[in-house]
């Protein structure tokens, strides 16, 4: 039954939204809170309280999405649909949150900030879960769903490096010439978000035409209510146990991703070297991206994500100890051995998703991958808005100060705290994904047996 071999068009077609997906989700991960304190000028804690609330109402709408997208039958099928709906929305939205209206006194951007923050989420939502719905739509196959996985994480890496590395100089390029700071311009940060969010919109809209799901009868649809239909996935122990595991691993890699911008700037006083170094951790990760599916086929997807944690998590805690000691090239060095960590993080939990859906669908005989989708993009930002809360707090409590443009000397805590979020605070956490993700029960031979049972 299952519906194997795709072909190399097929693939790129489906990897090409991530392309899109990794620039909005870096852009925001690398950048909205630095561009909230340094170039809009609001608090740190309150920037972080705005993020957060915008992805916290991003990770609620996501299990409704994962709802709504189970329950639609289209000519163009359950997933697909929604990527032609909000290909522009998502374009415009990107461009109005970077876009902050100049003439809105400063007492009413945050009010403006969770405004745009809500908009953007709730318009990646309906592309994005959908989108991650698709790979059970498209093969069933063990080491094709890893393929596939590996080819939309390959497009992933290059969306990772636009949105990390692009940044500054579109910003700088578009910059006033009376700007007191280009890296900071807020005309700049409006003309890189419309070029930025045209690729976006360009991409979803190539997965749209170049991919095509197998058809779902009414009889497949969960006939159960919200609720149920979500208290369901929580019956599921392999899923439960990925679930959490990528609670963890998202929470810790956005506590890094988020404070390095300002690591370089404040702890090694280079904030020229932020994009040479993000694009030295991300040419790595791309570089070993098929790597990390030549090794899941020969040691299993589980020990191949265990793997990036214990990777990362000692990455860090050299940053932290020395980062700041050695010469440039070694802690480019280190950037660069943390990038193999995060090319070791893009494919495993992705194409083991499927294996566990799959695991309950042949006891049930229900598809409902939307809903599995929505958990977990939804645990994933969840991880993601709690970083950053946290880190906007973190940096407050030391007493950082919003520079907004204006050249500002830091007091000695801001520095302590910044090794604290790049750290030890990140390493606890990956250390704990590695001991919940060894409960995993699934396995090509497992799943081979599934297979069996479904015929």
């Amino acid at each position: 039954m299952a519906e194997n071999k795709l072909t190399v068009k097929q693939k790129l077609g489906f990897g090409i939204f991530d392309l899109g997906g990794n620039m909005y989700f870096t852009l925001m991960s690398f950048w909205a809170l630095k561009y909230l304190t340094d170039t809009v000028g609001l608090a740190a804690g309150l920037a972080g309280a705005a993020v957060m609330i915008g992805k916290v109402w991003d990770a609620v709408n996501d299990p409704m999405m994962g709802y709504i997208t189970d329950h639609t039958i289209t000519r163009w099928g359950r997933r697909r649909v929604y990527l032609l709906i909000s290909a522009i929305p998502m374009m415009l939205s990107v461009i109005f949150f970077f876009t902050a209206p100049a003439y809105l006194p400063v007492s009413l951007h945050f009010a403006w900030a969770i405004v745009a923050l809500l908009l953007l989420n709730t318009v990646f939502t309906i592309s994005n879960v959908p989108y991650s719905s698709l790979t059970p739509e498209l093969t069933n196959d063990y080491n094709e769903q890893t393929s596939l996985n590996g080819y939309r994480f390959g497009c992933a890496v290059f969306g990772t490096i636009a949105g990390a590395v692009a940044v500054q100089p579109l910003v700088q390029t578009f910059a006033r010439r009376t700007a007191p700071d280009p890296l900071l311009d807020p005309h700049g940060y409006s003309m890189m978000s419309i070029i930025l969010g045209a690729i976006i919109a360009l991409v979803t809209l190539i997965t749209f035409f170049g991919t095509k799901e197998k058809k779902i009868t009414k009889d497949q649809l969960p006939k159960e209510g919200f609720f149920k239909t979500y208290l369901s996935v929580f019956k599921n122990k392999p899923f439960v146990i990925l679930f959490l595991t990528y609670a963890l691993h998202m929470t810790g890699i956005c506590f890094i991703t988020t404070i390095l911008p300002y690591y370089t700037e404040n702890i090694l006083h280079r904030g020229d070297i932020t994009t040479v170094a993000m694009a030295i951790l991300l040419l790595t990760a791309m570089v070993f991206i098929p790597v990390s599916v030549q090794v899941s086929k020969k040691i299993g997807k589980k020990i191949t994500y265990q793997i990036c944690f214990v990777i990362l998590a000692s990455a860090c805690i050299v940053v932290s100890l020395i980062g700041h000691l050695i010469p440039l090239g070694g802690f480019f060095a280190l950037m660069a051995y943390a990038g193999i960590g995060v090319g070791f993080s893009y494919v495993a939990p992705y194409a083991m998703i499927p294996d566990a859906i799959e695991f309950m669908a042949v006891k049930t005989k229900v598809r409902n991958e939307g809903s599995y989708y929505g958990m977990w993009t939804f645990i994933s930002k969840m991880g993601t808005a709690l970083a950053l809360f946290i880190s906007g707090l973190i940096l407050q409590a030391g007493k950082y100060i919003s520079t907004a443009g204006q050249g500002t000397v830091q007091p000695e805590s801001v520095f302590n705290v910044i090794r604290i979020i790049v750290g030890p605070l990140p390493a606890i956490i990956l250390i704990g994904a590695i001991v919940v993700i060894a409960f995993y029960p699934l396995s090509e031979k497992t799943h081979e047996e599934l297979l069996k049972n479904e015929k």
